[in-house]
């Protein structure tokens, strides 16, 4: 099936169970592959999309929107693929899901500016839920981790970098007062990818030591080697209820909830950037680009809405989605420079400075086109 072509309105019943699956479990999933080659020319402007099969993107995919003026490829791919596509790889695709965090230290340490930014924020999510305990180590709040040995695998991706952060500015807990044990395997490579070199940078200044050779994250936690994991995804020691390991946070809803309402913070783990050549000789294109993402998430929020309470797997799906946009807004995934999404682009931007990664502080004006920093969906 290509992009072109168009199945019934209904989402596959299947793949929604799996979607929303991947949601609960926290972790940004895909399925690696390439969309078979375009149809006939259309005489519409040829663009490759990469990025995770989401359920706020797949419309996108199976071709119930397009991108106005073009005729779409989308190639699905993990998001350790995709930063080195484009930071340091072979530059083909056009418009790319991309590590915000990677990014950013990709264009203030070596100032990469092959590719610029969309306010279009594919993955989103809290990290209270990243963060993994030995119960045997007297670990009871987010204080007790001083002193303690903490285990991570991409030190400088953008989720470990919201972690520190959040719990710096949260509970003063800075990551001098850790010591880090850098994992020599990461055991969710198959799902996210290999690294960029982006999502391995060491500050100067920081206490850290290489774990083990051929222990991943996980190993070390159930063994005992660490006190403490920080991780973008569930540890297989987790998932296999490791009688030693638990999340520091058990009821992380609650307490992303408090977090959310407190400070406005949905924190952003990706967003979308497109080839700076393109950009300068086809400006339509960023809005056209914008107002496809944003259509797809109007159908998934109907989904939601209309459907998702017979055809998920979820006894309370409709609950969830109503308590949702209670607590966060009715476009509680939004796209644009609305005030929360600048708060959280700043927050991550100071986050990054302060832990000694990124050599500046950077800012929206900079890293984003110029021409999206008015852009704003429907109704906004």
């Amino acid at each position: 099936m290509t992009c072109r072509e168009k199945n019934d309105n209904q989402f596959n019943r299947r793949e929604w169970i799996k979607i929303a699956g991947l949601a609960t479990a926290g972790g940004a999933l895909g399925v690696p592959g390439t969309r078979p080659s375009r149809a006939a020319d259309t005489g519409k402007l040829k663009i490759n999309i990469a990025g995770y099969k989401l359920d706020r993107v797949e419309a996108l995919i199976d071709g119930r929107v397009e991108v106005e003026g073009c005729d779409l490829e989308f190639e699905i791919s993990k998001i350790g693929e995709m930063n080195s596509h484009i930071l340091h790889g072979s530059q083909t695709r056009e418009v790319t899901e991309v590590g915000l965090h990677p990014f950013m230290l990709a264009y203030a340490n070596d100032g990469f500016r092959d590719y610029t930014l969309l306010p279009v924020f594919p993955q989103r999510i809290f990290r209270h839920k990243s963060i993994f305990v030995r119960t045997d180590r007297g670990i009871e709040k987010a204080e007790d981790l001083r002193g303690k040995r903490v285990a991570t695998a991409g030190y400088s991706s953008s989720s470990l970098t919201w972690v520190r952060g959040i719990l710096q500015h949260e509970h003063g807990v800075k990551p001098t007062d850790v010591e880090w044990i850098i994992a020599s395997e990461d055991s969710s490579a198959a799902v996210v990818g290999a690294p960029s070199k982006q999502e391995n940078v060491l500050p100067e200044g920081l206490s850290y030591q290489a774990g083990p050779a051929g222990k991943d994250e996980s190993d070390m936690l159930a063994d005992g080697d660490v006190d403490a994991l920080f991780h973008a995804v569930e540890p297989r020691a987790y998932i296999e209820g490791h009688e030693m390991v638990a999340r520091l946070y058990p009821d992380y809803r609650k307490t992303e909830q408090a977090y959310y309402s407190r400070t406005g913070i949905f924190p952003i783990m990706h967003a979308l950037a497109i080839r700076r050549d393109v950009a300068e000789k086809h400006p339509w294109l960023l809005k056209s680009v914008f107002n496809a993402y944003s259509q797809a998430k109007e159908l998934i929020y109907q989904f939601l809405r209309d459907e998702a309470w017979y055809k998920l797997s979820l006894p309370w799906a409709a609950q969830e989605f109503e308590e949702t946009r209670a607590a966060m807004g009715d476009n509680y995934w939004s796209y644009g420079f609305t005030p929360n999404n600048r708060k959280t682009l700043e927050a991550l931007f100071q986050y990054s400075y302060e832990q000694g990664l990124a050599s500046r502080r950077l800012t929206i004006e900079e890293l984003f086109h110029p021409s999206t920093l008015e852009l704003k969906e429907n109704g906004a």
